[in-house]
């Protein structure tokens, strides 16, 4: 059970580990990007080959939630309102003498939730990837001419498979842009995959046993915890000399925005929160500018059809950029 408001990030963080651990093998690096996206305010995309566990990472955070949840799942004929809720007539339902007789009622779509899992997002048309895009950004949804508050904490956990393409639509950068991190599964080590097959010997659904150990109420804590979490002057410099340093670089076409400076910054907060800490180091900007970066970059085509890609460009960046010395870092 979750211990209230006043536990800290160090120690929500353990508790979450072990939750998720009752289903899950492995991944405690997409784990802690995932609480990273949580605490931070921001959106996580999952991308991996199938079978990997994208979908069962996803539900297996959002069960350690004390949170509401909903699922989509993504297909060429789901429509925009099937995520945001439509308006219908409320004569049908409308008790006598109500004076709802011929008036139109909100139902509010799966969208209206804590935690919405998006499942295999780049199957579902651009017009309904753009549906999630005000949400996503603004935390509101403007349905029939109505601006509709969001609840809070509200998180957008989307998966998607890269390798298929028929009956697929590739995200655009606009919506690439609106998820703090990438997260990348990979496949499990040998021992991991022995686990995860006795797991499924000995009961039929894992997730079963994930309890609930955040509630919403200490995440909103830990959000407002991250917003104060210290980042000294020399250490913002660093920070920002890194994304910036993308916008030269000779193998990219686009580098990263000041948008992606912000989604560092606030990465970096939670990450170091997660470690227990008031302030944010060099290593915590380290840590997260693997997943916050390539989404946000555009290789060459020339450098892209020699094999060159934004994670290793990231890499790069990271290796050349010197490292802040001083009190402050």
């Amino acid at each position: 059970m979750s211990e209230g408001p006043s536990r800290d990030g160090g120690r929500a963080w353990a508790a979450l580990q072990e939750a998720v651990g009752q289903a899950v093998v492995g991944q405690e690096g997409a784990l802690r990007l995932l609480a990273t996206t949580l605490l931070a305010g921001g959106h996580a995309l999952i991308e991996d080959v199938p079978g990997t566990g994208k979908t069962l990472l996803a539900r297996a955070f959002s069960a350690a939630l004390g949170l509401q949840f909903a699922r989509v799942q993504g297909t060429p004929d789901l429509l925009p309102s099937d995520v945001t809720g439509s308006s219908i007539l409320a004569a049908a339902g409308a008790p006598p003498g109500d004076g709802l007789e011929g008036a139109f009622r909100f139902v509010p779509g799966p969208l209206f939730t804590n935690v919405l899992l998006v499942d295999e997002i780049n199957r579902a048309t651009p017009r309904t990837q753009s549906a999630l895009l005000e949400a996503m950004q603004e935390g509101r949804v403007s349905v029939d001419g109505v601006t509709r508050q969001l609840p809070r904490p509200f998180v957008v956990l989307a998966t998607q498979n890269p390798i298929e393409l028929e009956g697929t639509f590739a995200l655009p950068e606009a919506q690439l842009d609106r998820f703090l991190v990438r997260i990348t599964v990979g496949y499990p080590s040998d021992d991991g995959e022995r686990a995860i097959a006795r797991r499924y010997r000995d009961m039929a659904e894992p997730l079963d046993r994930v309890l609930a150990v955040v509630e919403a109420q200490e995440v909103l804590a830990l959000q407002d915890r991250v917003r104060g979490i210290r980042v000294a002057d020399e250490v913002e410099r660093y920070l920002v000399a890194v994304v910036r340093a993308t916008r030269d670089h000779p193998s990219l076409r686009l580098g990263a925005s000041p948008r992606a400076s912000v989604a560092l910054y606030r990465a970096s907060q939670a990450w170091a929160l997660l470690a227990g800490r008031e302030f944010v180091l060099p290593d915590d900007v380290v840590a997260v500018a693997p997943a916050v970066l390539p989404h946000r970059l555009l290789v060459d085509v020339d450098q892209e059809l020699r094999g060159a890609t934004a994670t290793e460009i990231v890499a790069e960046v990271l290796a050349a950029t010197p490292l802040p010395v001083g009190e402050g870092a």
